[in-house]
């Protein structure tokens, strides 16, 4: 894997090209690569450019030193069940179950390996300053008993895991709309226990349920209205109490799950892919591989080039080029804090909703007075923040409790953490602290503030010349004090847990991200906005892809799938002839 794709952070002012791809991310790289391997156009006619010095957006994989073995700092794995991502990365036919059978789309090798999720019998669950193992609802089930907890459900919730109540909520509202428990009764099962419920829907079922579905309880005050419109947690609390939301924010492991966001879009989300044999993978050589491999597939080609440090700041129709070249885009190259002009027929904005507010707002393409339509669905969905730290250890500590990966879950603020294997040669381990989404965004913010960083310490095979390497991604040293002392919390006094000496700090609500992923809002019609953000004014070249506009958002599968779409639409390129005929885009 050659993760050292050329990067041209220089200038070519007045450079005409006839598609300029804003952004470095999945759905930028994508774009280009399949417009250029298609034929559509020379490599020389598309050009890509990105602020940031390196490529993959919200992808970033890197490796501590003192250790042999990657550590993912933002998208971190895929389904196998989403077909794009699955066959870049594994190959084709996926109906070919021998990988080394399969015929490569890219040129570069991805090693792909199950992503591993732990032994719920050794994983913890710490709420409410009680210790679980994460498998304890179930081992009391197997009883014929219910787990007490110290939250105060009701007595149908009661006994129930988070994951459990989530399918429940989910199925008595799909079945108390009549048209569903007709039309697709017969996929939405219970049993064979109580708590037992499976979804067969595929995503062609959800897209045909989720415009139509109505919420049929007359006692609430929601009653006939359409899920599309209503919060997520406004319908928790109205089937479950909210204590029963709290169990259900505080169990699930993420604030972000349910949050008031659009619940008709929560609930596929929330229930999970149960296509027959569907795993998590990731790949060997870090999840940012696979950026890294459309882009070289990209470069193969005579003309191609990467404009890194090169921040769009306007663009403009008004310009003497534009009878040949509509759009004139200006950039500041941030290494000489020089402006420059690029001239494009054609402009994809592969970029997250905060990376297109700090765009010029009052251009003709975002000023509100001339475009209120665009700039209501920019704000179609929710920021969701997300920060993340890498900590390295001299030894792997948590195998003094059975934990060989997998993550633990509690309702102190750093939420999670997940424990990514240590290196046979050294036995430095890693463990990445996942905090800071929503609820607990401001309790982290206060810390990262912090002037003090924290203090490498040398280890075996990482010395302090290399580890100092890394002194401005390290988290403030009061950070890391209060993470180490969630940690001990959280894995109870039996573990000593020793000082790291070495963290990793990414904090994704920094500009231009924004977000580390985003959210539909409830009451906005997805089904429309989809589309329309993939072109938003009829009569302009300009086109906006990315996850956040995605019905598979927080996947990089869903930047694809947008990218996919609007390929075809308004690129006139085929289906990929290593795409399944049947593999459902969305929207």
């Amino acid at each position: 894997m050659n993760k050292n794709t050329p990067l041209n952070s220089g200038m070519h002012p007045d450079l005409k090209i006839e598609v300029a791809i804003i952004g470095a991310g999945t759905s930028g790289l994508y774009s280009a690569y399949r417009l250029v391997t298609d034929q559509r156009f020379t490599a020389s006619q598309v050009q890509i450019f990105d602020m940031n010095d390196k490529l993959g957006g919200r992808l970033e994989s890197v490796i501590l030193p003192g250790m042999n073995f990657w550590g993912e700092l933002g998208g971190m794995r895929y389904l196998t069940s989403q077909e794009i991502v699955t066959t870049l990365i594994e190959g084709y036919p996926l109906t070919e179950k021998d990988l080394a059978k399969r015929t490569p789309v890219l040129k570069d090798k991805m090693t792909p390996v199950p992503f591993p999720m732990g032994d719920p019998s050794k994983l913890i669950m710490y709420l409410r300053k009680e210790h679980f193992k994460q498998d304890a609802w179930t081992v009391a089930q197997r009883e014929g008993k219910k787990l007490a907890t110290r939250f105060y459900l009701n007595d149908d919730d009661f006994g129930f895991s988070s994951d459990q109540l989530f399918n429940k909520i989910i199925y008595d509202v799909l079945m108390a709309d009549a048209w569903v428990a007709q039309t697709y009764g017969h996929k939405i099962i219970q049993g064979p226990s109580v708590y037992d419920y499976s979804f067969e829907l595929t995503s062609w079922d959800w897209d045909n349920i989720k415009p139509k579905l109505v919420y049929n309880f007359p006692n609430s005050p929601y009653d006939k209205r359409k899920v599309n419109d209503l919060g997520f947690w406004n319908l928790i609390k109205d089937q479950v109490s909210q204590e029963g939301y709290q169990f259900l924010a505080n169990a699930g492991g993420y604030y972000s799950n349910t949050i008031n966001w659009n619940s008709a879009e929560a609930f596929p989300y929330m229930v999970g892919d149960f296509t027959a044999g569907t795993m998590y993978k990731t790949i060997d050589e870090g999840y940012d591989s696979i950026a890294y491999a459309l882009a070289n597939s990209y470069m193969e080609h005579d003309g191609a080039c990467i404009w890194s440090e090169n921040k769009l700041l306007t663009f403009t129709k008004q310009h003497a080029l534009q009878n040949t070249y509509r759009y004139q885009l200006t950039f500041l190259n941030l290494k000489t804090n020089t402006k420059w002009n690029v001239y494009a027929k054609t402009l994809v904005l592969a970029m997250p909703r905060k990376a297109l507010e700090l765009l010029d707002q009052e251009n003709f393409f975002f000023n509100v007075n001339e475009n209120s339509a665009l700039n209501n669905n920019i704000r179609s969905v929710i920021m969701e923040p997300a920060f993340k730290i890498l900590m390295g250890f001299k030894y792997p500590w948590w195998e003094n409790l059975g934990i060989s990966s997998g993550h633990s879950i509690t309702d102190l603020p750093m939420r999670q953490c997940y424990y990514f294997g240590e290196d046979p040669q050294t036995n430095n381990s890693m463990l990445l602290g996942s905090y800071g989404d929503m609820e607990t965004e401001t309790f982290w913010k206060a810390l990262t503030d912090d002037e003090l960083l924290f203090e490498v310490k040398p280890a075996k095979s990482a010395s302090l010349k290399e580890l100092h390497q890394l002194d401005s991604v390290q988290a403030t040293k009061l950070m890391v004090d209060e993470l180490m002392t969630q940690l001990r919390e959280l894995h109870g006094p039996e573990v000593t847990i020793p000082e790291p000496y070495v963290t990793y700090f990414r904090d994704w609500t920094d500009e231009p991200f924004g977000a580390g992923y985003h959210a539909w809002k409830a009451g906005f019609s997805v089904k429309n906005v989809m589309p329309y953000m993939r072109k938003p004014v009829a009569d302009e070249q300009i086109h906006i892809i990315g996850e956040a506009y995605s019905d598979q958002q927080g996947w990089v599968e869903g930047a694809f799938c947008v990218a996919e779409k609007m390929l075809q639409d308004y690129f006139e390129l085929n289906r990929p002839f290593w795409l399944s005929d049947g593999y459902y885009l969305g929207w």
